[in-house]
């Protein structure tokens, strides 16, 4: 059994939206990835998926894509993106009629000795975005940073001993420097992973935090970082 993790599939099944006006890249995405998934994957996998998983406004469109991943083999985990407008009730997503798809929200998902903890994250204090609205973005960063705490202490209260950590936006943006995030996950015992998406383009990969940093390692598991083929991560 082996643990594998990929970000951003950017599905639209129920209202098809063509990816290749952000690159060639994006071409037919969604059947390459789709195809490379099952040459790696097995039935007894798990596979980290962190977020931006639909592109549908709400539950009802995102469902086809969510019955499509749902069809692949392993077993998935999956956390909201920041275009995953459809995830809004955790309580609706947990009665969907899902075989092998299971959501993390405030909480933690356990794979034999395992535990996979997450969530959404939010932009960082040196995103040229974050001077737009300060006040928001502060508030906002500090409501994820408690998510985050309440995903890793539900583990931890369960007896966690390996803890991987999914979020979407990236944790870290610079080699070296802690962040309130990186923070939290390098101050719980057993946190050995963190795996995150949202970087998208040559230019934004290059820029991305991956490496260890203060006992945890990071990585970037965007669909197009990883030519659309399932990362094994353990």
């Amino acid at each position: 059994m082996a643990i594998y993790a990929i970000g951003d599939p950017h599905l639209s099944g129920a209202d098809p939206k063509p990816m290749d006006i952000f690159g060639p890249a994006w071409e037919d995405h969604a059947g390459r990835l789709f195809r490379n998934w099952r040459e790696v994957v097995a039935d007894g996998d798990l596979v980290l998926v962190p977020g931006d998983i639909s592109w549908a406004m709400d539950l009802d469109g995102a469902t086809v894509d969510l019955q499509a991943i749902d069809a692949l083999p392993g077993t998935k985990v999956l956390i909201q993106g920041n275009h995953d407008y459809w995830w809004q009730s955790i309580s609706r997503l947990r009665r969907l009629p899902l075989r092998t798809v299971h959501f993390i929200q405030n909480d933690h998902f356990r794979w034999g000795d395992t535990f996979v903890c997450g969530t959404r994250g939010w932009l960082l204090p040196d995103d040229r975005a974050w001077a737009d609205d300060p006040a928001h973005n502060e508030k906002i960063l500090a409501r994820e940073v408690g998510r985050l705490k309440l995903s890793l202490e539900s583990a931890r209260k369960a007896g966690a001993g390996d803890i991987l950590v999914m979020m979407h936006y990236p944790p870290v943006s610079r080699p070296g420097e802690h962040t309130p995030f990186s923070e939290v996950l390098s101050a719980t015992p057993g946190v050995r992973l963190c795996v995150y998406g949202h970087l998208h383009g040559a230019p934004a990969h290059e820029r991305a935090f991956q490496g260890m940093l203060d006992g945890v390692e990071y990585r970037l598991v965007a669909c197009d970082a990883l030519q659309f083929t399932p990362l094994r991560v353990a």
